[in-house]
């Protein structure tokens, strides 16, 4: 898969029902000004979504289709979910582009959408929507996760099932087809990459602990449980939030109650290496799920407005 000459690090929200894209290349700090924003076809009800590099078409999934747009709201193309679901909850459409722009990555939760069929893994060509690769999931799940590997290109997905776990796949396109992986694991949620693509890290689907694996093979470099911050086991759980917030640290969250049965959470830096626990981190949100680790000591939580929010520690 070619990389293009120049890829725009971009961050997309949705807000007000339009798509936003966000140059981190920027650098700016504070309230982020979005550098596109794409409007969907009228009557779409967006699912997920993201921009191309070139910051002129915009891909979303509906319950029902995935759709592509210019930035302006003309529709270039649509391919439809068929049969339409009945189903209106319970399933979320992945969507996600892939590292040169070219092929646009659906996660399809067709059991749960009631399709009759399996849940799909699906790679259409961004240009045209036309069908580039398949393959069916042993899944049944509500929704899934994507993250693209900074490095070699290929998909992981984390596919949530709700009470019966999560279950990983790493996928790349070879010769016209899906060369599909699946990990060794119906109990981990995939959290995120490291900046150089050497590791991952997930979270016991029972919150019991978190780890670190090498990529690509999933081999466990260290795994903390909650007695590693000083807790008790018992009562504290791993959140399915963090991720790397450098090369070298990455952030663990953990969710408690009070006596009075009030949440509470913390966040914590971990040394990525060693497994050593640093200390408290303060993210500045008061939403455990409201933190984006960038990779490169910053991070994002968002504003009233809906607008993401970049902060640096110092």
């Amino acid at each position: 898969m070619a990389r293009p000459t120049h890829h725009l690090r971009l961050v997309t929200r949705l807000v007000d029902g339009d798509i936003c894209a966000y140059d981190l290349d920027a650098g700016v700090l504070g309230v982020l000004t979005p550098t596109v924003v794409c409007r969907p076809s009228p009557g779409d009800d967006v699912v997920e979504y993201a921009v191309s590099p070139d910051l002129r078409r915009a891909f979303y999934t509906t319950l029902d289709a995935a759709v592509c747009v210019t930035a302006d709201g003309v529709e270039i193309w649509r391919s439809e979910f068929e049969p339409r679901s009945e189903h209106r909850m319970g399933h979320r459409p992945g969507c996600v582009l892939s590292l040169d722009g070219s092929t646009v990555w659906i996660y399809r939760p067709d059991v749960m959408a009631g399709r009759g069929r399996p849940d799909q893994w699906v790679a259409l060509d961004a240009g045209t929507g036309a069908l580039v690769a398949q393959a069916d999931l042993r899944t049944v799940g509500h929704g899934g996760e994507q993250f693209v590997h900074p490095e070699d290109g290929h998909v992981l997905l984390d596919v949530g099932e709700g009470q019966d776990g999560s279950v990983i796949y790493r996928a790349s396109l070879v010769e016209g087809r899906m060369d599909l992986v699946p990990y060794p694991w119906d109990d981990r949620c995939l959290i995120g990459l490291s900046p150089d693509g050497n590791h991952f890290m997930t979270v016991a689907h029972d919150q019991t602990d978190v780890a670190l694996h090498t990529y690509p093979d999933g081999k466990v470099t260290f795994a903390l449980s909650v007695d590693a911050f000083g807790h008790d086991p018992d009562e504290i759980s791993v959140e399915w939030s963090g991720g790397h917030l450098g090369p070298d640290t990455v952030v663990v969250s953990l969710m408690g109650e009070t006596e009075d049965e009030q949440e509470w959470f913390r966040h914590y830096t971990v040394d990525a290496h060693s497994g050593r626990v640093h200390g408290e981190f303060d993210a500045r949100t008061e939403d455990p799920y409201d933190l984006r680790p960038l990779g490169d000591g910053s991070w994002l939580t968002t504003d009233p407005s809906g607008h993401p929010i970049r902060r640096t520690r110092s």
